[in-house]
């Protein structure tokens, strides 16, 4: 756990965020462990990174329905956002989904959003990728910096979730948008670092929260698979592996009306 000195807080805002959910393993330790992290943490907003939540691979229209029957109220994403090629077609459909704000102007769907809890706090939601051993897009820095500055016409409350493979591409999104930002959150590499923090004594910070989903395997991945192509260079099918499954991701406390994080705290709970 990392915090600051919050002083005395008027409210508090409680955010949960899951970490990339890996296929049925992951959706299945979402299933199973909600209800008592609901209970642990109470949280007035939860976001999931969904975008391997199908097969490992994409997520599906159905899928997407399936997360938020299992109290996730927003769905951010990253460079599998396309992968199930039905989703260019549905996303308009699906407004608790993000793909990238980066991704270009034309791309179908949105990469922020303004949730209202039920208290009536407005929480801003950011998705970013990366560009550093990624596609080329547009850049996260202008383009995340765009994007608060237009949610914070509405909120002081913003959580970014910023999907990068490299470790430092994701420190330099934290350090640029600190004190700008309630939260940067890394994912994407599906192994979660112990780094939380609290940048410039407002901005809460990890550089991955990890995955949700089974963690004896590679990634995620069947970890014979993976060492197969390694040993061979032969492409091989990726499937999800099932065994070691846990719930990753970390839970945000924020000050409500100057959206300065307070508290972030890492999770990493097995299933079963």
């Amino acid at each position: 756990m990392a915090a600051s000195n919050p002083g005395k807080m008027a409210n508090l805002t409680r955010i949960l965020f899951i970490g990339d959910i890996i296929g049925r393993p992951g959706r299945f330790a979402v299933r199973s462990l909600m209800p008592s992290l609901l209970s642990r943490f109470k949280p007035d907003v939860v976001i999931a990174n969904g975008e391997n939540s199908a097969g490992g691979f994409g997520i599906t229209p159905e899928i997407y329905h399936e997360l938020l029957s299992l109290d996730v109220d927003v769905i951010t994403s990253g460079n599998h956002i396309w992968d199930k090629k039905e989703m260019a077609g549905h996303i308009a459909g699906a407004p608790m989904l993000l793909r990238p704000a980066n991704y270009p102007p034309d791309a179908p769907g949105k990469g922020s959003i303004i949730f209202e809890c039920p208290s009536g706090v407005k929480v801003g939601v950011i998705s970013l990728c990366g560009r550093v051993f990624m596609e080329a897009l547009d850049c996260p820095f202008r383009k995340g910096l765009e994007n608060v500055e237009r949610l914070k016409e509405e909120t002081p409350v913003i959580f970014v979730d910023m999907h990068a493979e490299a470790t430092s591409e994701k420190m330099a999104m934290g350090w640029y948008l600190a004190g700008k930002v309630s939260a940067v959150i890394g994912s994407h590499t599906h192994v979660q670092t112990s780094d939380e923090r609290i940048l410039d004594g407002h901005t809460a910070y990890i550089t991955d929260a990890g995955m949700t989903g089974p963690t004896d395997s590679v990634i995620g991945v069947e970890k014979g698979l993976i060492i197969k192509r390694f040993l061979t260079q032969v492409p091989v099918r990726f499937e999800v592996a099932e065994e070691g499954v846990e719930f990753q991701g970390v839970f945000i406390e924020v000050d409500s009306e100057s959206g300065r994080a307070v508290k972030i705290k890492r999770i990493k709970e097995g299933v079963g």
